[in-house]
């Protein structure tokens, strides 16, 4: 028998910035919570992939990084009492019925079994993981100067930076190291980027130098660090060696469910059906955030942080249906504190 101890209200799968708002609004309504995470580290793509880059869409605040933002959602979710569970793929949920108790759902992770009444799945655009570069040596370098992401901007303060790429992200890297890095490149096998003209323009003016058209061939270095980046001109013979203190590489990041798609849940591409009340088709089972899918869905993420509390209320309301919505705000839940 599955002790008071080991059952949750609601275990919410991801944590990621709507994962966490969902967590503290649930602490809102005095709900036994846990939160599972395949990362090491709570924020999921913002705290990860774009820790030190600016997010603008987040109410109130014109800008903020994702670091910061992850660190706020954090300390606001302190104030209660969040079980953790990080490190751990969730691999499946079983859903029961028993006779003599209410129904409950079975979480199975890398390494142990969870349980609990209702499950929210906040898990943004599922596992990602960066498009490699596909050079001999290449991940020998991974671990050291070679990079897909960027988490601390000052390991490039006064060295010689190339980034790859022709999108957002890479111009957006470039331009933000350019008055950090003693040199940046940015290097992408096409004459015309991808990236937003007003982001182009500004790097035109800056003192980065754009290589273009031309693509990486070969990497050279010793044992620890790469330092020369070889380069060819597309569709010619004409060679470059480039040396660098450190190359970024953003080529896009591949995303998946993974083993969410067989779960038995409605799914379309990479997101989870849901209804007006963000209920899968599992009863018991919401989705909120980049995962979820309904018409008319926005995906950023003040979408996913006004889902939030719908889903935990309604996820209580399934727990218990006597379980009503308060009508109270948290100016007064605080007050005195």
């Amino acid at each position: 028998m599955i002790s008071h101890e080991e059952m949750y209200d609601i275990t919410i799968i991801g944590g990621g910035p709507v994962g966490l708002f969902a967590a503290f609004y649930a602490g809102m309504r005095q709900a036994k919570i846990k939160v599972i995470d395949s990362l090491e580290n709570l924020g999921g793509q913002p705290g990860h992939l774009y820790a030190e880059k600016l997010i603008y869409d987040i109410p109130a605040y014109p800008a903020i990084s994702g670091q910061e933002l992850t660190e706020n959602l954090i300390k606001q979710l302190e104030r209660f009492n969040t079980s953790f569970c990080l490190g751990e793929e969730a691999l499946r949920i079983d859903r029961f019925e028993p006779e003599v108790d209410v129904p409950y759902f079975e979480i199975e992770t890398t390494s142990t079994i969870h349980y609990s009444r209702s499950i929210i799945i906040a898990a943004g655009n599922g596992a990602f993981q960066p498009r490699r570069l596909n050079l001999e040596d290449s991940k020998k370098y991974e671990h050291s100067n070679l990079h897909y992401y960027v988490n601390n901007l000052e390991q490039f303060r006064d060295k010689v930076v190339a980034v790859c790429g022709g999108g957002d992200s890479a111009v957006d890297w470039a331009l933000t190291l350019e008055p950090i890095a003693k040199k940046v490149y940015i290097i992408h096998r096409r004459n015309k980027f991808r990236a937003l003209e007003h982001s182009v323009k500004l790097m035109e003016d800056s003192s980065i130098e754009i290589l273009t058209p031309y693509v990486p061939t070969n990497i050279e270095g010793d044992e620890s660090k790469l330092n020369k980046i070889i380069l060819n001109e597309s569709r010619t013979d004409n060679y470059l060696e480039l040396e660098v203190d450190n190359f970024i590489v953003n080529y896009g990041f591949s995303t998946s469910i993974g083993k969410i798609k067989s779960w038995g849940l409605e799914t379309k591409r990479n997101a989870i059906l849901v209804n007006q009340q963000l209920e899968t088709n599992i009863p018991g089972v919401y989705a909120i955030g980049d995962i979820a899918e309904y018409p008319g869905k926005v995906k950023i993420i003040a979408s996913g942080f006004g889902e939030a509390p719908q889903a935990i209320n309604n996820a209580l309301l399934y727990i218990d249906p006597d379980n009503t919505t308060p009508s109270v705000h948290s100016t007064s839940l605080f007050e005195g504190e």
